[in-house]
């Protein structure tokens, strides 16, 4: 884990913030420019290591949204920069290939994807978190129909402005379960429900909620908070009401109606996403979320990490999606997709139950799998997108390194959830979740310039909870935002 974070898992997260997918050997010719969501979670998760790339990425994305609240699910970001002095050529010539025309380029709903924008905002107030740039709220950002439609709504706005129309647009599009419409697809590219109802959506959208507002609180803006907390109230109750399905969460309802991931499903009954998401969001009551996971970990659960669902699907079946004609056990059809499995970790970690979480972290590990290599057959150092699964005959064998939002979301669950170090507004969060045999580790975090030297201990050997918290040898209820250049020596016994 110490080499992982410190080097490996951190300089993967680092590549895919600084080249999207742009240098990916496996996407080149399939896809252009930016990916939205895949950007979107890159730059949520390093804003401590690259604050300038990820909050050029954040604009990037900014100006990619349309005024309608969902984002462009592939674009390039240089449609939307200005033209430079001297670019604009006196004619056209007919030698050279012509400009795109920005119309062309503004997709409607049908081709729009109800997850994408809603991982903007959690980027967003990371990055605010980890910079104390509050004024960001408040920085002028365009909508990509800004220049091509005459509609008031699309005219400039703040950042602010465009997290309020992304939380606006997943509230109207809604199906007639009060679940969040899937649209062309959530996460999942191949489970399209027909454009049904995604269980994964709505707690999406509950947690962007939860982040918005604590945005909101920490800006004064009171009426926005009332709004939104009302709104968060009303997405909990479709979670609670409308997705439990007794030992799980199911994975979606499909537009005619059919429910998918439930107890009665031969295949695709248990699904990672919208389970480990009810936990990770805050939505789902502990009981509940206990109930979830262990269905998770007795469903899905293999030597080489979370399946994304099971048993995998064998016969096509387009209400469902093309994750049907997917081959059993390969990529969103039964494989140990990687990406997915850090919000297993997290979730754990979220109920207190730091062994399971550490079970899963090794389990993935690249590192761990070093001595299986004629297994495996990918470097023991990076992150793939995905594992064979249990269904197919080459089982463990892993795909696709490097260029993925896996290496993220491992640095991002490793570090914030299971070590527990997090920024907040104005304070540093330290609240490991670690396995109970842990009697101690340090951390050495720069914050805001200044240098966090922590220990933390476990002597009762448990795995969540704070008993002291000690900051330069006096006790304090948090640890405080220090100027820049300071040195804290941290101290925080669980128990």
């Amino acid at each position: 884990m110490n080499t992982m974070i410190n080097i490996w898992t951190l300089y993967q997260s680092e590549i895919n913030v600084m080249f999207s997918r742009f240098a990916s050997f496996i996407e080149v010719g399939g896809r252009t420019g930016l990916g939205y969501r895949d950007t979107a979670q890159d730059s949520m998760t390093i804003p401590h290591s690259n604050p300038e790339k990820c909050r050029e990425r954040i604009l990037q994305l900014l100006s990619g949204l349309t005024s309608a609240g969902y984002g462009l699910h592939l674009f390039e970001p240089r449609w939307f920069e200005p033209e430079k002095e001297g670019e604009k050529k006196p004619f056209r010539s007919p030698t050279v290939i012509p400009g795109i025309n920005r119309k062309d380029i503004i997709h409607g709903i049908e081709d729009a994807c109800a997850d994408d924008a809603l991982w903007l905002i959690p980027a967003i107030t990371e990055y605010i978190k980890e910079t104390g740039d509050l004024a960001f709220a408040d920085h002028p950002a365009s909508y990509a129909d800004s220049s091509v439609s005459e509609r008031p709504e699309a005219r400039a706005d703040s950042v602010y402005g465009h997290m309020k129309r992304i939380l606006d647009f997943s509230a109207r599009e809604t199906g007639p379960n009060g679940i969040c419409k899937g649209l062309r697809a959530d996460w999942n590219d191949c489970l399209n429900l027909g454009g049904g109802e995604s269980a994964l959506v709505s707690e999406l959208h509950f947690w962007a909620l939860s982040h918005f507002i604590g945005l909101a609180e920490r800006l004064g803006r009171e009426e926005d908070v009332k709004t939104y907390s009302a709104l968060r109230e009303k997405v909990g109750r479709v979670i609670s009401d409308k997705l439990w399905d007794g030992g799980w969460y199911i994975r979606g309802v499909t537009k005619n109606g059919r429910k998918i991931g439930t107890k009665t499903d031969r295949e695709g009954r248990v699904h990672l996403e919208s389970n480990a998401w009810a936990v990770l969001s805050g939505a789902a009551e502990r009981q509940q979320g206990i109930k979830a996971m262990d269905s998770v970990y007795e469903n899905l659960f293999t030597p080489y990490g979370i399946m994304l669902n099971a048993p995998s699907y064998t016969e096509p079946d387009d209400d469902i999606g093309f994750i049907t004609r997917v081959y059993p056990g390969v990529k969103e059809n039964g494989a140990v997709f990687s990406h997915p499995n850090p919000w297993a970790w997290a979730a754990e970690c979220v109920l207190g139950r730091g062994d399971r979480a550490m079970e899963y972290y090794n389990a993935l590990c690249p590192y761990l799998q070093n001595d299986m290599i004629e297994i495996r057959q990918s470097e023991p150092y990076s992150y793939c997108q995905f594992i064979m699964g249990r269904d197919h005959s080459a089982f463990g064998r892993a795909r696709h390194p490097f260029m993925t939002g896996s290496g993220g979301w491992a640095y991002f669950s490793a570090t914030r959830y299971m070590l527990g170090i997090r920024p907040d507004y104005d304070k540093l969060i330290v609240d490991p979740c670690i396995p109970k045999s842990w009697d101690h580790f340090r951390v050495s975090r720069i914050w805001r310039g200044a240098l966090y030297d922590i220990v933390v201990e476990n002597p009762r050997h448990v795995s969540k909870g704070i008993e002291t918290i000690l900051v330069n040898g006096r006790q304090q209820q948090c640890i405080p935002a220090l100027p820049a250049g300071e040195h804290a020596e941290v101290k925080v016994i669980l128990g």
